[in-house]
């Protein structure tokens, strides 16, 4: 129907409807809904993302990628390679075979001073590799246990070789100072080596807490301190010197306080390893299971936040550095009183403080990882004795993988790239 309006224009009116139904969706519209929502991904595709995007690989690839240009090392120093290389156009093939053959050598020499020596005549000699491996991996492991509780504190303890030091003069002090019986000797100097380097270590933490003095410009000062305390103390009969002796050295641990042989005299393998499962298991639980583990991972990851939720920065940094010192203060131990020591001396330290900060970055601050890492490194320091002695190989060779090691670690995105790798964010 129609009005008329103010000017006798018919205006139309509509009726009131009613409402309508909701139509059913089409089979268009569905496929087009479809088409839009993002698939949800498979546990599996989750699975295989979180292992190539994570440190862990980052972690293995970087050890490939140094052993790699360890290898091009070892044929630039071969000398038949550079022989073949010299009429590389009469017969390539030469030198594609001295090439290998200087290459698989020295891994296979490396292999068999590490782990399994399948030349020895007895099963003694064959499996004496790996323990010597573990020696080694025993102060690194300890350690790099220390450096890396710092790390996941938001720390940098680079002072490894003072605490050492101090550490191991302390316990060596109790070792021919005092007559004991074992069963009270040997702990009473394990407690003192890592109780006085747990002091030691407290300086830094104290300091930045305090102060805020950086950790790094102090450690590094410290160690000069340490090795300077310990070699005045080595140099006077009254405190370690030798008697008799007028070098800076201590004299031979006592045999109740020396770290026990696990598997008999036949073999350098000493409780000092065992020593560094137990810690790693103890930082492990520190840092996962205590409440003193999260306040050093929640200053370790927003100092500012933690100290806004009521955490007290300054006592989780001391507290961070005398837990580290004590740790790494055990590696001296280990050092002097292990079962082939011959006595405390300034070099007792043997660049273990430096090379675990690459133990602690190779492990990505994990306790399990840094034991890894420790077992790792003490077969790279076991094989390269064995694979300059049987292949002639510079065991500086070795060195060079282990600092390109640190270098790839310190670039992750270099790593993925090379290995196009997806990144998280991918």
């Amino acid at each position: 129907m129609s009005e008329k309006g103010p000017e006798n224009q018919p205006v139309e009116t509509s009726e009131p409807t009613e409402p309508t139904e909701p139509t059913e969706p089409t089979e268009e519209t569905k496929a087009a809904s479809d088409a839009d929502r993002v698939p949800e991904a498979s546990r599996w595709h989750l699975a295989m993302r979180e292992i190539t995007t994570g440190n862990a690989l980052v972690a293995v690839l970087s050890v490939l990628l140094a052993m790699f240009f360890g290898s091009l090392m070892i044929l630039f120093t071969d000398e038949d390679v550079r022989y073949g290389l010299s009429y590389f156009f009469a017969r390539p093939s030469d030198t594609f075979y001295y090439a290998w053959e200087a290459i698989s050598g020295a891994y296979v020499s490396l292999w068999r001073g590490a782990v399994f020596n399948d030349l020895g005549g007895t099963f003694t000699q064959q499996i004496k590799p790996i323990t010597e491996t573990l020696k080694f991996a025993a102060p690194l492991t300890l350690a790099g246990l220390g450096i890396g509780l710092t790390f996941r504190a938001g720390l940098f303890n680079i002072g490894g070789r003072g605490q050492m030091l101090l550490g191991g003069a302390a316990a060596a002090f109790v070792a021919v100072k005092l007559d004991l019986p074992m069963i009270v000797h040997l702990p009473l100097a394990i407690l003192v080596g890592a109780l006085v380097a747990a002091l030691w270590g407290g300086i830094p933490g104290i300091l930045k807490a305090l102060t805020g003095a950086h950790e790094v410009i102090v450690t590094i000062m410290l160690n000069y301190v340490g090795y300077y305390l310990v070699f005045y103390a080595l140099t006077r009969k009254s405190l370690l010197q030798a008697p008799g002796s007028g070098n800076p050295k201590s004299a031979p641990m006592p045999e109740s306080a020396i770290l026990p042989d696990l598997l008999g005299p036949k073999f350098n393998l000493h409780a000092g390893f065992l020593l560094a499962v137990l810690a790693t298991f103890l930082v492990w639980w520190i840092l996962n299971r205590s409440s003193l583990g999260y306040r050093f991972r929640a200053v370790g990851e927003n100092p500012s936040a933690a100290r806004a939720a009521g955490i007290n920065v300054g006592v989780a940094y001391t507290s961070a550095f005398l837990i580290s010192g004590a740790l790494v203060g055990l590696a001296g131990v280990n050092q002097v009183l292990g079962s082939v020591t011959d006595g405390a001396t300034s070099g007792l330290d043997a660049g273990i403080g430096f090379d675990a900060i690459t133990v602690a970055l190779l492990g990505r601050s994990r306790p399990f990882g840094i034991l890894a890492a420790g077992i790792l490194f003490g077969a790279f320091k076991s094989g390269g004795f064995f694979m300059q002695a049987s292949e002639g190989i510079p065991v500086d060779i070795v060195l060079v993988i282990q600092s390109l090691i640190v270098l790839f670690l310190a670039a992750p995105p270099l790593v993925k790239a090379i290995f196009r790798l997806p990144t998280k964010e991918a």
